[in-house]
């Protein structure tokens, strides 16, 4: 082979290698990261600006509340289902949910299982509410679901030092009854390889500073709590007590409160969960792997199991303006 033959060969070679490295490159990088490492450093809240004040309220608002005490999960309430989103299906979250509410609800929960089952609501509430479990990552944990969970989620779990599970109305005007059996969630589950932020609902702060959140895992003062806040949309279409996306039957209003056309208003659920976690104690959202357990990734669930009446004194409590608490 000649000087000019070799050399041609050698170009083409060289060209071929980059081309794959670079396809090899560009895969690698469309399939996400693969490390379950947790991502994100602490965020100081005095960094951040205050959070944005609420709407006024209009002359027909809902501005009443309602407070339902559901305890803390001191039953040890965890699994690894998803009853809204991957129903009949045991372990499908892949990660461990917290609850509190309905004391039997797994994957194979039905309408009349819960119905029929325990709760751990003042004032006879059946309905379920849950959420990824929060782990301090520098002590393995002895108990179910602390080494079991799997797909990197390991370590002991935090108990909350206070759920607070609260029904708002709508700034706009009134609202109307929840379906029974409504699925509701919020938040993203996979919000650290989506495109965008649209879907994050999740807000971290500390109990000292209300006034400032953030999507990141925040830095808190030693004595103060670490928040989580988890607001669920409040749109309802009238029609769906669930959607084969778990979405599209709910929306949530626009910054002034008012609802896409074609949906009404519905009690807004509002999940404040509180931590004990001091100073330098590393801290890990449960998450599916490639999600790194991202902050952002912060979700919950809810399954109306209310009575007829129960939601109807709750929606009245509402529309008039007044602070209940069951």
């Amino acid at each position: 082979m000649g000087n000019g033959n070799r050399l041609l060969a050698l170009l083409v070679c060289l060209v071929l290698g980059a081309g794959l490295a670079a396809a090899v490159l560009g895969a690698s990088r469309a399939a996400g990261p693969r490390h379950t490492g947790t991502v994100g450093g602490r965020v100081d809240l005095a960094s951040v600006p205050p959070d944005p004040a609420p709407p006024p309220p209009g002359p027909d608002a809902s501005t009443g509340t309602v407070t339902v005490d559901c305890g803390r999960n001191e039953e040890g309430h965890w699994n690894e289902d998803n009853l809204v989103v991957s129903p009949g299906l045991r372990a499908g979250a892949h990660h461990t949910h917290a609850y509190v509410g309905n004391l039997s609800t797994d994957a194979l929960s039905t309408d009349a299982s819960l119905s029929a089952a325990a709760t751990s609501c003042a004032g006879g509430d059946r309905s379920t509410y849950y959420w990824p479990v929060l782990r301090r990552t520098d002590r393995p944990g002895g108990r179910a679901h602390e080494g079991a969970a799997g797909h990197g989620n390991t370590g002991e779990i935090l108990p909350e030092a206070s759920v607070r599970v609260e029904f708002r109305g709508n700034p706009v005007g009134k609202v109307v009854p929840m379906p029974r059996f409504l699925r509701a969630m919020t938040g993203d589950a996979v919000a650290y390889t989506a495109p965008t932020d649209a879907a994050v609902r999740a807000r971290w702060g500390c109990s000292g500073t209300p006034g400032r959140s953030t999507t990141g895992y925040p830095r808190c003062p030693a004595g103060q709590l670490v928040t989580r806040t988890l607001v669920f949309p409040s749109c309802w279409n009238g029609l769906d007590a669930a959607a084969p996306d778990h979405r599209s039957h709910l929306a949530f209003p626009s910054g002034q409160g008012v609802c896409p056309q074609g949906t009404f208003a519905v009690p807004e659920l509002r999940l404040s969960l509180a931590y004990a976690v001091a100073p330098g104690v590393p801290i890990a959202l449960d998450s599916f792997p490639e999600q790194r357990h991202s902050p952002k990734t912060d979700h919950a669930m809810f399954v109306d199991v209310m009575t007829d009446g129960r939601m109807d004194e709750l929606v009245a409590c509402l529309n008039e303006g007044r602070t209940c608490r069951t």
